[in-house]
């Protein structure tokens, strides 16, 4: 059974940085492009920054510059987040292959 699991979300100031994880598991036979996703209060989930199998980054323009996307093994992904905003509160969700989604983590930036 795939299963994806986000870690490293918390409470932190405004300028901080926090580094989620998402590891990946069970039966996949492919590499696949991972991307994180996030959905404030009210709000409609958001896409945040993809990369491909090829290890190509994008990022939405809200988080170009602050937030970095990398992958160390095969479907495993990382977001690196820096100079954060209240704006970035919002749970976050790790995507595979744009079919498999993690359960979510909170982040939370005080004003």
């Amino acid at each position: 059974q795939v299963r994806l699991v986000e870690s490293g979300g918390g409470l932190v100031q405004p300028g901080g940085s926090l580094r989620l994880s998402c590891a990946t598991s069970g039966r996949i036979f492919s590499i696949y492009a991972m991307g994180w996703y996030r959905q404030a209060p009210g709000k409609q989930r958001e896409w945040v920054a993809s990369i491909t199998t090829g290890g190509s980054t994008n990022y939405a323009d809200s988080v170009k510059g602050r937030f970095t996307i990398s992958r160390d093994n095969a479907n495993t992904v990382y977001l690196q987040m820096n100079s954060l905003k209240p704006e970035d509160t919002a749970v976050y969700y790790c995507n595979m292959g744009t079919v498999y989604w993690g359960q979510g983590t909170q982040v939370t930036v005080s004003s």
